[in-house]
């Protein structure tokens, strides 16, 4: 038998991995995660603080990591972080697009266009754009892949965050038309994180609608960044799958 086809662990060491927002939360996780024998790319807007802990943190468990500051939800701050990539390696072996946010709870009858249009360019276009200009440098990668992080308010639609949910539905869309164009040699995947204790929700999310998420998830538990740097891993390790939007959710809501 393949010993490579039954290996027990997951080998993901020698990577070039790029992370954007990773001064906190998923990303932050993430990037400790998977440090052990990687360059580390973190990426972080206004956050430079905890960003440089992120990067002493991936240091300490075994990587090698390189901070990158850029806002991007504008194009010229996707071109700082591609042309970082450029500069330096020339080659990249893992997107992880992760930045983003919700900028206010809203509906639709308290939005602009101009709102529309940040909330877009924060959380879809800096996607697609950003994986757009990457696509040289991943083609020189190994086992190359990106990995876009979604939210279950695709599934849902969302309430008090309609254009968030709509951006984010436009990345799950983007991303199985991106693994077609892509493939075989790059793969793209996204995964749709259900409620995870991150910043995300601090001034945003009430104690009393978390523990209402609580009660309605089946697992009875809220989801831990960990939770979602571990898929992050095994779509990176795993080369036959593309176009898929993993939920990870504690079973909040299935499929």
């Amino acid at each position: 038998m393949n010993s490579e086809k039954t290996r027990m662990q997951i080998d993901l060491t020698g990577k070039v991995i790029l992370i954007t927002g990773a001064s906190s939360g998923i990303g932050a996780t993430t990037a400790v995660y998977l440090a052990k024998g990687n360059h580390i790319i973190i990426h972080y807007n206004s956050s430079k603080a905890k960003a440089q802990k992120v990067a002493e943190d991936v240091h300490a468990n075994g990587g090698i990591a390189h901070l990158v500051q850029a806002d991007l939800a504008q194009e010229r701050g996707c071109h700082t972080v591609a042309d970082f990539i450029k500069n330096q390696w020339g080659k990249l072996d893992v997107l992880v697009n992760n930045a983003g946010g919700l900028i206010k709870q809203h509906t639709s009858q308290n939005i602009s266009y101009n709102f529309m249009e940040k909330s877009f360019a924060l959380n879809a276009f800096s996607t697609m754009f950003l994986s757009a200009l990457c696509v040289p440098y991943l083609q020189k990668g190994t086992n190359p892949c990106v990995i876009n992080i979604t939210s279950t308010i695709i599934r849902s639609g969302g309430t008090v965050g309609l254009m968030y949910a709509a951006a984010k539905g436009a990345v799950d869309v983007f991303t199985r038309g991106f693994a077609r164009e892509l493939a075989p040699h790059i793969r793209v995947n996204g995964i749709a994180p259900g409620v995870i204790q991150t910043p995300f929700h601090e001034g945003v999310t009430p104690d009393a609608k978390m523990q209402e998420v609580l009660a309605l998830t089946p697992l009875k538990k809220i989801g831990s960044p960990e939770h979602i740097a571990k898929v992050i891993a095994m779509l990176i390790d795993n080369d036959f799958m593309t176009g898929e939007t993993i939920d990870v959710n504690g079973g909040l809501y299935m499929r």
